[in-house]
Parts: C-alpha cells; sequence; structure tokens
C-alpha cells in the first residue's frame, strides 16, 4: 500500500515527495558518482566487435521499450543486419545467467518479456543480469552482427555505440524527482546525451514519436483464432493487465468502444488460472506479454492484443545511417 502511494505522489502533488526528498538527493549523488568512475575508467567498460544499440528510458515503469525493441530487431533484419536481443529476463527464475532464450521457451525461467520478443521477432537472445556475459554468449554461439539491448540505459559496463530513451507521452518525467522521491532513475538532463529521444505518443521538440497500432484479437490458448475488437461493444469485458502502466492499455480499450471492468495487477506478475476467475463467463482481454504466462489455461475466453510501434520514417533513416558508419568503423 505505501508503494502504491509513494508511485501516485510521483505524478501528483502530494507531500509525500517533501519527506523522500533526502533520500532522492542521495539516489542521484550515488548515480552521478558511479557514471563518475566509468567516466575516469575506474569501473571498466567493455566494448565489443559489434554495434550496440541501447533501448531505454529514465522512468520506472512502462513506457513502451518491448514494442520498440521488437520493432527495431524486425527492421534491422529488412536491412540486411542480424540483430542479437538481450534483455535482464526479468521475472525469471533461472538457475545460472546468462540464459538463451527460445520463443517456445518457459517464461518463468527467462522472463515474459523475453519470450514475447523471442516469438515477435525469431532473433537469436539471451538474458541475464550481466548484459556484457549476456551479449558475449550471443556472439559466441551465434552470428549476429549487432545487438540490441532491451533496457540497460543505466547498465554502463556495457559499451553502447546509440542509445534510444523512450518517453511516455503521457506520463513524461512526472514530478521530475530521482528515485524515490520521483520515478527517474537518473535526472532528466542525462537526455541530452542519447542519440535518439522516442516518444509513446505525441512528441514534443527533438523527440520522434512511436504510434501503436493495433491488431485483431487472439484467443490466448490458440492464436490462430481471432475476434475483432468491434465484435465487443455490446458487452461489459474484463480488462487485465499486468505491466507497468495498466492504465494505457485501459484507456486504449475503452477509447476502442468497449465497456471494461479493470483488473490492474503488479507488473510481470506471476498469473495464476484463479487471476482470471471471475465467476462470469464474459471475455476477457490481456496484454500479449501477459498472454505468454495465461496460455497454459487453456481458457477460451481470454483474449490477447497484438500491437505493432509506428515508427517515424525520419528517425528509421537516421538510425540506419548511424548504424552504417558505426559498422564500417567497427570492421574497419
Amino acid at each position: 500500500m505505501l508503494i502504491q502511494k509513494i508511485q501516485h505522489s510521483w505524478y501528483s502533488k502530494s507531500k509525500l515527495t517533501l519527506f523522500l526528498l533526502p533520500l532522492s538527493w542521495l539516489f542521484c549523488l550515488l548515480v552521478q558518482c558511479r557514471r563518475f568512475f566509468y567516466h575516469l575508467k575506474i569501473f571498466r567498460i567493455y566494448q565489443l566487435d559489434v554495434p550496440v544499440i541501447i533501448v531505454g528510458n529514465l522512468t520506472v515503469g512502462g513506457t513502451g521499450k518491448t514494442p520498440l525493441v521488437i520493432e527495431l530487431a524486425n527492421l534491422l533484419k529488412k536491412h540486411g543486419y542480424r540483430p542479437g536481443i538481450i534483455s535482464r529476463g526479468y521475472g525469471g527464475k533461472a538457475r545460472s545467467w546468462p540464459q538463451q532464450v527460445r520463443w517456445d521457451g518457459d517464461p518463468s525461467i527467462v522472463g515474459d518479456e523475453a519470450i514475447l520478443i523471442a516469438r515477435r521477432t525469431l532473433c537469436p537472445m539471451a538474458v541475464g543480469p550481466n548484459r556484457v556475459a549476456s551479449a558475449k554468449s550471443l556472439l559466441k554461439y551465434t552470428d549476429c552482427n549487432v545487438i540490441l539491448s532491451d533496457d540497460g540505459l543505466q547498465h554502463y559496463a556495457l559499451g553502447r555505440d546509440i542509445e534510444i530513451a523512450v518517453i511516455d507521452g503521457i506520463r513524461r518525467y512526472g514530478n521530475e524527482k530521482c528515485l524515490p522521491a520521483g520515478p527517474l532513475r537518473e535526472p532528466v538532463k542525462r537526455l541530452e546525451q542519447v542519440n535518439f529521444k522516442i516518444t509513446n505518443g505525441i512528441a514534443g521538440p527533438e523527440e520522434f514519436s512511436m504510434v501503436y497500432k493495433t491488431q485483431q484479437l487472439r484467443r490466448a490458448d490458440d492464436p490462430e483464432v481471432t475476434l475483432n475488437l468491434s465484435d465487443l461493444k455490446k458487452q461489459t469485458v474484463h480488462a487485465v493487465a499486468g505491466i507497468g502502466n495498466p492504465k494505457r492499455f485501459f484507456d486504449q480499450l475503452k477509447l476502442s468502444g468497449l465497456d471494461i471492468i479493470e483488473h490492474a495487477f503488479p507488473d510481470h506478475h506471476p498469473f495464476k488460472k484463479t487471476d482470471l476467475d471471475f465467476g462470469e463467463i464474459q471475455p476477457i482481454i490481456i496484454t500479449e506479454k501477459d498472454a505468454v504466462k495465461c496460455q497454459r489455461f487453456y481458457l477460451h475466453n481470454v483474449w490477447y492484443q497484438p500491437i505493432k510501434a509506428n515508427l517515424d520514417n525520419q528517425f528509421i533513416e537516421q538510425l540506419l545511417v548511424m548504424l552504417e558508419r558505426i559498422n564500417g568503423q567497427k570492421t574497419t
């Protein structure tokens, strides 16, 4: 309950922020010191022989990194690259790391987001808390020629060639305070040093917009079975989300004209079958990430909505030009 109150204070005027400010100042100091040590090479930075693209954010909570990583991976494949993807594997309970990720793997071992990315991209992927080790394992066992990191903007041990920061177009940076008084992992000025800023929604100055395109609903236990959202407009449906920002998912369904009953769970929630038992046989709509964990329940009334990230053409052009230049420098 306290954690929820703190998170709510990040995006509203709250006296709780004042009490947390001293801890926030200390957090910022530690963050800056850590980064300074990397800058002085007191802490080692590992540079790889292939280009490394980091997709991360400054704020805690969902901003849309995973759909962007999926879109970038497929874009790079389309242009002749062989991307390998690394991630933390949050929620995975593997006994050893790094772990190679298969599209049909177990989300309880490597995490839900990893399975989703592997399924949507069919790229080689490795997860683990040590991103350097994950990247090295991909280079050792696959023929990938570019590394794409899902999150990891603050994982400075891994050298990077391109940094992409994802911004929530609605919540932005909240009260612009660092943890725990605000949602920031680093001060906002850190964005001055990234190569690209991608906004999930309406872009501001020097930002590129990313817009989600929703697709037909797919049944969780059999994705070949589809359903149009419009077919559900005359009935009440349950909407379930265990993601960083459930409100974005719920609002999207409301904008589609659905009458929904909201059920928000913590990010990466380990769903049980009873979590989807609402005592009635009404349709249930969940996120694609949650479907990775819920498909094993074999419930015929549970549907998920795939989304595709549409990117600004200028961003795509600039990214490919930059990547080509960096790749040329790496191979000479």
